[in-house]
């Protein structure tokens, strides 16, 4: 148990509301260039610092946390996901890790909902014309997209987020239908109405609209295989607003640029060295830049449960979001 004020470096900007509360309550060090800190930066910060609160983008790996100080003793993170630190080199350091979990399913759902409207009636197509210049009027043949009401949407990962997903994608009118480790009770299953399909494979050749809402693990890592992504049809669509390694991109691209797949929607993509992605060059793909969970009110709440995480642990008792 830490008694005084603990020595806290937070690795990015957050919410000034957080940010005030936690110079409160801690003695609080903040990254004011908000930029992304390399390992050597990160590797000076763990060695000075009692408790880290790291962002998703932070790569805390086991050379980081082999040089961390024996004074560290918490990774507060920020954000659900925990994939970005070596939890093992952190459990060899007896150092607590905590996240910040189950906020973001509405955040999320709502994007993945704007993505679904949107690839289909081609929005971002039409946006970029108008804006180029292009549009020379209305016609009766131009610019037709799909509408979605009754297409069959395939939620890959039906857990917070996804059910939120089928709770919209319902009122819209769209066929749930969903692939998970494990099947769901009867009574979620009724209240979406939804399809479960134990072979992945068989659910995305029936599919209209796939969405990728599964985390990242060892078993989902490359799951939307190439194979995997010709077994779907000409006119479907995916999204993945989860994490960009559960697809193969290389062979997304070549789809989407040989009209093999209707489009793709995507908040997670790799990124090159000068930032871009080739799939930029794809017809009817839309990237964004991560904004599942960027909304002011989610992002505060986030901020809300690393204190409590950060507060409980310093008061001589177990975080209640302990990961490790």
């Amino acid at each position: 148990m830490i008694v005084k004020k603990p020595k806290v470096f937070i690795t990015r900007k957050l919410p000034v509301k957080i940010e005030t509360r936690m110079m409160e309550l801690f003695d609080t060090t903040l990254n004011e260039a908000d930029v992304l800190l390399s390992e050597d930066q990160l590797i000076e910060v763990f060695k000075k610092y009692e408790i880290i609160v790291p962002s998703i983008a932070d790569k805390i790996t086991t050379k980081v946390l082999e040089k961390a100080s024996e004074n560290l003793k918490l990774i507060a993170n920020f954000g659900a996901g925990i994939d970005h630190i070596d939890l093992e080199a952190a459990k060899s350091k007896n150092i607590i890790v905590t996240n910040s979990p189950g906020l973001l399913a509405d955040d999320t759902a709502d994007l993945i909902m704007s993505l679904l409207l949107a690839l289909p009636r081609r929005l971002y197509e039409g946006s970029k014309l108008v804006a180029a210049g292009n549009w020379n009027g209305w016609s009766p043949t131009k610019m037709l997209g799909k509408r979605i009401y009754g297409k069959r949407l395939g939620i890959i990962g039906l857990g917070r987020i996804g059910q939120a997903v089928a709770k919209r994608a319902k009122v819209f009118g769209l066929a749930i239908h969903y692939h998970s480790r494990n099947q769901l009770p009867t009574n979620i299953e009724d209240l979406y109405e939804a399809t479960y399909w134990n072979s992945l494979d068989e659910m995305i050749k029936r599919m209209d609209i796939i969405s990728v809402n599964c985390p990242l693990t060892k078993e989902t890592k490359g799951l939307m295989s190439e194979k995997r992504l010709r077994l779907m049809t000409p006119d479907a669509y995916i999204i993945n607003t989860s994490r960009s390694e559960i697809i193969d991109e290389k062979a997304l691209f070549d789809l989407l640029k040989n009209n093999k797949i209707a489009g793709a929607g995507l908040d997670v993509f790799r990124r090159q060295e000068n930032g871009n992605s080739k799939l930029l060059e794809a017809p009817n793909t839309i990237l964004i830049p991560h904004l599942g969970s960027a909304t002011i009110e989610g992002r505060i709440e986030m901020g809300e449960k690393v204190i409590v995480n950060i507060k409980t642990f310093i008061d001589g008792h177990n975080p209640p979001n302990r990961i490790i």
